[in-house]
């Protein structure tokens, strides 16, 4: 672990001077006013977070450390023969901000491996449980079940030094990171293949062995690296990150803080989204009876739904303001791998004649299609027709971007999060209301 361990170190020596400059010299610069709107709906768009991970950009998506999707994928190393990057690359790439070299990402694919075993506790406690729990409290209480094995609590309470958080915070990340897998394919083999558990292949890197371990022939192995990129990072501010940075921001350890990032992630206004768009396609087709439509037929249907009071679900973004890169990115893998595919072909429809609709309607600020509006069909067509499992593989990519910002919350030693509140009268007082 030597090369990205002495990395990071001195990434984030380098870094720590800028943070204090801004705090000592600039701290009283305004970022942003709070409007009376921001406070009541959510603290939408207020400006109160800091990452490097990643930034969301209105017209060019998710930045990871600078570099937008396509660049993403285009530059880090790959699997010979496979078209996406390794797992372990990108994680490279979020920790130290730099593209790692062959050497440097085997060095995290055989660090992953030796870090891979999960206790045997952790699987008697997920057979334990009722056969119909939903797999994201499963997935939860695996990971806060191994809190116990926190390399960060044992150096805590030795006493080491605030500047050393980080250090024992990025081998807990490392070792949950690489358990996720194992840990999720148990869960999908525990619950929906009569407990039927394949054992891991140490000869995989990260997303080869967990499509190994779910029992999915190739090309789901691509599937699974792309996924658990294109979903690992979104800023700090959405639901799942910022629980796991508020909790992390008590020095709650790693184990509990990516838990109570999956269970905000859990939410039908969260994580649940790609299930939802499945699910409406669906009936969609089920509706015309299964023919492919023309776009002279899905437009008046589009029309018909929106007339009636209902949306269209996948389209749109609070942020974006063109069709999301995570949807494009698989857009091209469907193109490749499963262009005839029914399901497919509802999708690219729909892809051609939402957007002008939405824009002629002129309610959507954004019209184009986010990251939902797809990944839930590459699952489906690669034989994982489970919805409720779709969103632990949201969980393990999610994993890797909060994580990563917990490491670094650390190193710069930001301190606990404690936003202050106010009530509706003094809400009141301030719009002027007698």
């Amino acid at each position: 672990m030597s090369k990205l361990k002495s990395k990071l170190k001195e990434k984030i020596e380098a870094h720590r001077p800028r943070t204090t400059k801004l705090l000592k010299e600039y701290g009283d610069v305004k970022l942003s006013d709070v409007t009376i709107a921001q406070a009541i709906g959510g603290v939408r768009g207020v400006k109160c977070l800091v990452t490097d991970i990643s930034y969301l950009d209105p017209n060019e998506g998710i930045r990871f450390r600078g570099y937008t999707i396509p660049e993403t994928l285009a530059a880090l190393q790959k699997v010979p023969g496979r078209d996406m990057p390794t797992v372990e690359s990108f994680l490279w790439l979020l920790l130290t901000g730099d593209i790692p070299t062959e050497e440097e990402t085997k060095e995290v694919v055989e660090e992953f491996k030796k870090r891979s075993k999960t206790p045997e506790y952790v699987f008697d406690m997920l057979r334990a449980m009722p056969k119909d729990s939903h797999p994201m409290a499963m997935f939860s209480a695996a990971i806060v079940a191994m809190q116990r094995e926190s390399v960060f609590v044992k150096k805590y309470h030795e006493g080491i030094s605030k500047m050393e958080y980080w250090e024992p915070t990025l081998e807990d990340a490392l070792n949950l990171w690489a358990k996720l897998p194992q840990i999720a394919a148990f869960i999908y083999r525990w619950k929906y293949k009569d407990g039927n558990i394949i054992d891991p292949d140490p000869n995989l890197d990260m997303g080869g062995n967990f499509a190994h371990m779910m029992g999915i022939d190739k090309p789901y192995d691509d599937v699974a690296r792309l996924y658990f990129i294109l979903h690992s990072d979104h800023e700090s501010g959405n639901v799942s990150a910022h629980t796991g940075h508020v909790i992390a921001s008590a020095l709650s350890d790693m184990y509990y803080a990516i838990s109570g990032l999956v269970n905000g992630l859990a939410g039908p206004l969260h994580g649940l989204a790609n299930e939802m768009v499945l699910r409406w396609i669906q009936g969609v087709m089920d509706q015309m009876g299964g023919k492919i439509p023309t776009e002279e037929e899905m437009k008046k249907f589009v029309w018909d739904t929106l007339e009636s009071g209902g949306v269209v679900p996948g389209f749109g973004h609070a942020v974006l303001r063109k069709t999301d890169p995570r949807y494009q990115a698989q857009r091209e893998f469907c193109l490749k791998h499963l262009p005839d595919d029914p399901i497919f072909k509802y999708v690219d429809v729909l892809y051609k004649v939402v957007p002008p609709i939405l824009e002629k309607q002129g309610k959507a600020k954004n019209p184009w299609p986010n990251v939902d509006a797809q990944s839930g069909v590459i699952q489906w067509y690669y034989g994982l027709k489970e919805y409720e499992f779709y969103t632990v593989l949201f969980g393990i990519g999610r994993a890797l971007g909060v994580a990563s910002n917990i490491i670094w919350d650390r190193a710069l030693g930001y301190p606990i999060e404690r936003p202050k509140s106010v009530t509706t009268k003094m809400l009141e007082d301030a719009a002027g209301i007698k």
